[in-house]
């Protein structure tokens, strides 16, 4: 019978069992035996500093202080969350609105302004031809001052345009082709003073580098900065739904922990959380009324300012158009014609006088010319009036047109260029009439712009700024309420 003692100095310290002869031996139940071929036994996972915290804050909400400390830290975080989400996209609103009333809308009249300086420049051009080697000092001066504009829009815009992008390409191309055609002008005038024909097929080819070249460079710059305005005025207008929703958010969460804390303790009013839902209710709507006011305002600016000021500005050039069709009719006298004999310039005049007022030589304009489009998208007296001052002179206008023409159809062409440039009536007269009136509209419509777009820009005013510091009244109201009832347990 084996029997156990105490431990044996000769077996390490371990238990040993004595044996008959008197000896003992290392007891077999000391030392653990491993299965052959098995692998030792894996050490025991390690826990992290993420895992033994997730189990304290388990721990911590298992208490209704505990809960009281994460109910307000959310609180504060979500009103602290619509306010940051507030001042973000007020400020990114507010950015697009100075960019419609400051930017891209004065870029876009600059660029209405260029094509229409180019325009009456090849229109005068021909006006001064017409009117032989002795050509008037007005209508010298008044080519001068055309071109003179048209230099300094193209260095303005110049920088004010990234050259990289598609309006400073079309720039650049005008940039590069105004010199080629100021050059063919003065060589038909100086061909036209010494009395030689060439001058007018030089004046044929510049009108049409000016038609075919540099007149659409200045249109697509004129598109792609309207276009940018529209996407500016559609970005200021954009409805902020992340922060409108942060806001509900806010106050939903507030109103819950105020019904809780009612449910708990029978108490109607925690001052800190009413002070906190009284902030974020007050920003909610501070938003949604300065953000419906600004989208009100701009979008008069942009439906009743820009979109007739797009109108406007294609009836000045159709009535440009139409008066270098008028001038180029004597000056080309029948050389060049259209597929079914006509004269070129002369079926571009009617077509041009279809467009600005429609099919008739008499009455009103008709729906759905750019005079008639324009009269109606006129939205008070003053800006109509003009309107109609330019459609009764475009009639008068075609009327002088007809008795121009048929004197030239008889052979009369001296009669035919005074009923043109000259003194007897004039169609010069009714030209300038018409653009007046028009130029007249176009200011109207441009400061009810500028109006309009302030006011809407207005409405962003002090929001950005109020956000912030409501969020952190809202947050400050929120942690004091809960700090109200976690007193209560101390």
């Amino acid at each position: 019978m084996r029997t156990y003692c105490c431990p044996c100095p000769r077996s390490g310290g371990g238990p040993v069992v004595s044996t008959p002869g008197g000896g003992c031996v290392p007891s077999v139940t000391s030392v653990p035996q491993a299965k052959p071929g098995s692998a030792p036994p894996p050490p025991a996972a390690r826990r992290t500093a993420w895992a033994d915290g997730l189990d304290e804050l388990r721990g911590a909400t298992r208490t209704e202080p505990g809960r009281l400390r994460a109910i307000g830290a959310v609180l504060a975080l979500l009103v602290l969350l619509f306010g940051a989400v507030t001042a973000w996209q007020v400020t990114d609103r507010a950015d697009a609105a100075r960019e419609v009333a400051e930017s891209s809308q004065p870029l876009s009249a600059d660029a209405a302004d260029l094509y229409r300086s180019l325009a009456d420049a090849d229109t005068t051009a021909a006006s001064g031809f017409l009117a032989g080697g002795d050509e008037p000092r007005d209508t010298r001066a008044r080519y001068a001052a055309d071109l003179a504009t048209a230099s300094e829009l193209l260095v303005k815009a110049a920088g004010s345009t990234r050259m990289t992008d598609a309006a400073g390409h079309h720039i650049s191309t005008i940039n590069r082709l105004l010199p080629r055609y100021t050059g063919l002008v003065e060589t038909a005038r100086a061909d036209n003073r010494q009395g030689l024909p060439l001058g007018g097929a030089y004046l044929r080819y510049a009108n049409e580098r000016m038609r075919g070249e540099l007149l659409p460079a200045a249109r697509a710059w004129y598109d792609t900065e309207t276009g940018r305005l529209a996407a500016d005025h559609a970005a200021a207008t954009a409805w902020p739904w992340a922060s409108l929703t942060a806001g509900a958010a806010a106050i939903c969460a507030l109103g819950w922990a105020q019904r809780r804390s009612y449910l708990r303790t029978n108490r109607v009013f925690n001052r800190g959380l009413v002070t906190a839902t009284a902030a974020s209710v007050m920003l909610l709507l501070w938003l949604v009324v300065g953000h419906t006011t600004a989208r009100a305002g701009l979008g008069e600016a942009f439906d009743n300012g820009a979109r007739s000021l797009r109108v406007l500005n294609e009836a000045r050039i159709d009535t440009l158009r139409a008066r270098g069709d008028e001038n180029l009719t004597l000056v080309a006298r029948g050389a060049r014609l259209t597929g079914d004999q006509q004269d070129f310039y002369e079926a571009g005049f009617r077509s041009g006088m279809k467009d600005l007022a429609g099919g008739a030589a008499h009455g009103p304009a008709a729906p759905g010319s750019a005079l008639g489009t324009a009269l109606a998208m006129a939205d008070d007296e003053a800006g109509r009036q003009p309107v109609r001052r330019a459609v009764a002179q475009l009639r008068e206008w075609q009327q002088r047109h007809a008795q121009a023409r048929a004197a030239d159809d008889k052979g009369d062409y001296d009669q035919a260029l005074r009923r043109v440039i000259g003194t007897d009536r004039p169609t010069r007269e009714s030209f300038d009439r018409v653009d007046a009136a028009l130029r007249g509209a176009v200011a109207h419509e441009q400061d009810q712009f500028r109006q309009a777009a302030d006011d809407g820009r207005g409405a962003f005013g002090g929001l950005a700024a109020g956000a912030c510091a409501l969020a952190v009244v809202g947050a400050a109201g929120a942690v004091l309420g809960i700090g109200r009832r976690l007193s209560e347990y101390r």
